[in-house]
């Protein structure tokens, strides 16, 4: 066999792993956040001020150790022990939140009920879109991270994507990418209120062209390179960036007819009648025979063109979210009862898909049919909640220490004046890596896709050893991570429309 085709079959035939597994995955991102606060509370807190300052390269070692470097390990060396790692940091994380509350510098906050009441009442400002960004970010990084691991035999075949049906780690984050989009769409923000319907979806197309464009260009670059590809995933021309453009299109045409605040209905109903479709009729069968690539676009292209119905009821329920979280709230107990909501949404529709895998078909992200919307949903809401919460926590850990130097998606207000309790800590987020990726996410995406090229290129990568595997996986991270990290800096902010 040619090195291509050891490295198609090398991501072909495979069925995933559990649901449990793939939950603790995500699990370790708000476990990463809170120990880069913590670290940096006490760090802060052995000088008794906020002088010094840790140097610029201090920050983006310190915030690539307790944010990258993990996730890295965890789908790879220690993806057989992520129960005991997923322990083993949230005790050390208990520990040191009990140290930094038991020895804080404010008296009043070491009576527990009186500290969670006050803080409980607190109100609070926002200094950007709630746990959001972190959602955004972290799956952006995880993308990146799997992207080139799956070429590598230390990355678990059960992470990869699947074949037909499956749940596999890869498998959410196509899911959790269209998810992440829809939250800050315009119809989430309610910025399509001024000109006309027509109007909006105009700009919504000339919006996309970068998608078109880069989705041309990694076709042209696969077809003429000779590069590996997975034909099962989308097709023998399709590719995700297509996939992008056009749920971004079709669900600006729908949100002019539609209201964007029952998003979540019509997301139920178009993944139940594309469902039905599957089951009554034969396109199931259609979709999945895959000996007739040669007809025509269509059969070449099935898995892209069906699936996009599937998508299109993923952004809506998103959709749906962003405007739940984009509501006005004052009060810590508020955001609270957001993220308890958030994280009971998430529950349901694990029953629910429980359910549905019984009497109806389990997971494809192949057919994106309703399981995979389900679940697709459900671990967004999962992985958001407890981000969120972890955010959350940091907050608690900032006004009990009286430390303000982790970066937070929110400031404590003054409870009699309503400013803002302390400064903002600008320059520790003008370091914060999230807030790097955060401001070029595109770029940080593209930048990925093309250093995994320029790596399988360059290397045999199903035949290196573990430990090299590895290296190459921190020094491609490190690589594209320190890009995003010196623009942010510099205050560049790349946008192609």
């Amino acid at each position: 066999m040619s090195q291509r085709e050891l490295k198609e079959a090398f991501v072909r035939d495979l069925n995933g792993t559990s649901l449990l597994e793939v939950a603790l995955g995500s699990f370790l991102s708000p476990l990463c956040l809170i120990a880069r606060g913590l670290v940096l509370i006490l760090y802060y807190q052995a000088n008794k001020t906020h002088l010094p300052p840790l140097p610029v390269i201090c920050h983006l070692l310190l915030d690539f150790s307790l944010l990258i470097l993990p996730l890295v390990l965890s789908c790879t060396l220690l993806s057989s022990h992520l129960h005991e790692v997923a322990a083993i940091a949230t005790i050390v994380l208990a520990c040191l939140l009990w140290y930094i509350y038991r020895f804080s510098s404010r008296p009043s906050s070491r009576r527990p009920a009186n500290a969670a009441s006050a803080f409980l009442q607190s109100r609070v400002r926002l200094h950007r879109v709630p746990f959001v960004t972190l959602f955004r970010v972290f799956v952006n990084v995880k993308t990146a991270i799997s992207i080139l691991a799956v070429d590598f035999s230390v990355f678990p075949r059960r992470y990869a994507k699947t074949e037909t049906y499956g749940t596999g780690v890869m498998d959410y984050g196509v899911g959790a990418f269209v998810f992440a989009n829809a939250l800050v769409c315009r119809e989430a923000r309610r910025k399509n209120t001024s000109g006309s319907k027509m109007k909006r979806v105009a700009q919504q197309i000339l919006s996309v062209w970068p998608l078109f464009a880069v989705g041309m260009g990694r076709l042209l670059s696969v077809k003429m390179t000779g590069y590996h590809e997975h034909v099962t995933e989308y097709g023998v021309h399709w590719n995700f960036f297509f996939t992008l453009a056009i749920v971004r299109v079709a669900t600006s045409v729908i949100f002019t007819v539609l209201p964007a605040s029952q998003s979540w209905i019509f997301a139920l109903l178009i993944s139940g009648i594309y469902q039905f479709t599957l089951d009554t009729s034969g396109l199931k069968e259609f979709i999945i025979h895959n000996d007739d690539r040669g007809k025509d676009f269509l059969h070449a292209n099935k898995e892209g063109i069906f699936s996009l119905v599937g998508y299109v009821a993923i952004y809506m329920a998103g959709v749906q979210v962003g405007v739940y979280v984009m509501q006005p709230r004052s009060q810590v107990r508020q955001w609270l009862r957001a993220l308890f909501n958030l994280l009971l949404g998430c529950f349901v529709l694990y029953a629910a898909l429980c359910i549905c895998e019984t009497l109806v078909e389990p997971v494809s992200r192949r057919l994106a049919n309703l399981p995979f919307c389900m679940w697709s949903v459900a671990q967004s809401l999962f992985l958001m909640s407890t981000l969120g919460l972890a955010d959350m926590l940091l907050l608690f850990s900032q006004r009990t220490s009286g430390c303000r130097v982790v970066p937070s998606s929110w400031t404590v207000c003054d409870k009699q004046t309503d400013s803002v309790s302390g400064e903002k800590p600008v320059e520790i987020e003008r370091y914060c890596f999230i807030q790097a990726v955060s401001r070029n996410q595109l770029l940080y995406f593209l930048l990925a896709n093309v250093l995994t090229g320029l790596t399988n290129f360059l290397m045999d990568t199903i035949h290196c050893s573990s430990l090299i595997s590895v290296c190459v996986l921190l020094l491609y991270m490190f690589a594209n991570c320190t890009v995003m990290y010196v623009l942010h800096l510099r205050g560049i902010t790349v946008k192609l429309w």
